[in-house]
């Protein structure tokens, strides 16, 4: 029997160690291959590259393990790794571990998240990890723990149609950590603000900055499970289609 195939990418490019741990879990499971972006690619969102080059170049990174660069974004990643260079379709794409949450409305903007949702679309089982934890000397043996868990189950168990999850574990030891909820996206919203500055020139430019909050505080959401200790997982679809919104708009006559 062959081992699972399974690929691994981030958004905080080739070199982070969130990638590094996500690779050691991956490998303990299947045939590992790595395409992961050249440089940091958060925020990206479901980007993809088009009007330049992609630039794809084996990397030694990970030893025998089979890596690339990739000089576009993660969903690119994902896309060259399907359509050119793996010889078989993955059993299973795991994205992360991200740097910081990517629970509730951050799955929007979030590469690592949209890399996630390119394997759904491609209906290949996909995972994003992320840690609430922004220290680039994060622990990530928790994460890479709970990681292996909801994988291993990945791989053996039928996974849910034009569907990934999107993994997120609080900044706490492994015994804190009180297990997993399956739960729903909150509604938390960035509360965006910019920061006016000058250059050297005295030219003005700005820095986004804010401030992330809960809007409804409910029990059953990704971040009511991080608040309380819980490793959250919620099942993502591309389908953004309002389907409550259909028989209202209906009522138009239009």
């Amino acid at each position: 029997m062959k081992k699972p195939l399974i690929l691994v990418t981030n958004d905080d490019g080739i070199t982070a160690p969130g990638v590094k741990a996500l690779v050691e879990v991956a490998s303990q499971l299947g045939e590992v291959v790595v395409i992961a972006p050249d440089s940091p690619q958060s925020g990206m969102g479901h980007a993809i590259t088009v009007n330049n080059p992609i630039r794809i170049d084996k990397s030694e990174v990970f030893g025998e393990i089979k890596a690339f660069t990739c000089s576009g974004t993660p969903v690119d990643c994902v896309k060259v790794g399907i359509f050119h260079i793996l010889k078989r379709k993955p059993d299973l794409i795991v994205s992360g571990i991200n740097h910081g949450s990517n629970a509730a409305t951050n799955v929007i903007y979030s590469g690592t998240m949209s890399a996630a949702v390119e394997g759904a679309m491609e209906n290949i089982p996909s995972i994003g990890f992320s840690l609430d934890d922004f220290d680039h000397d994060a622990d990530f043996e928790p994460t890479k723990h709970f990681a292996k868990l909801i994988m291993k189950k990945a791989l053996s168990n039928d996974f849910p149609i034009s569907t990934c999850l999107n993994v997120n574990v609080p900044k706490l030891p492994l015994k804190a950590l009180k297990g997993v909820k399956i739960c729903r996206q909150a509604m938390a919203f960035w509360e965006d603000r910019f920061d006016e500055r000058k250059d050297p020139l005295g030219k003005k430019y700005y820095w986004l900055t804010g401030e992330f909050k809960d809007q409804e505080g409910a029990d059953d959401t990704d971040m009511s499970a991080i608040k309380n200790g819980f490793v959250s997982v919620v099942p993502v679809q591309f389908d953004m289609t309002a389907h409550h919104a259909i028989p209202q708009l209906k009522k138009w006559k239009l």
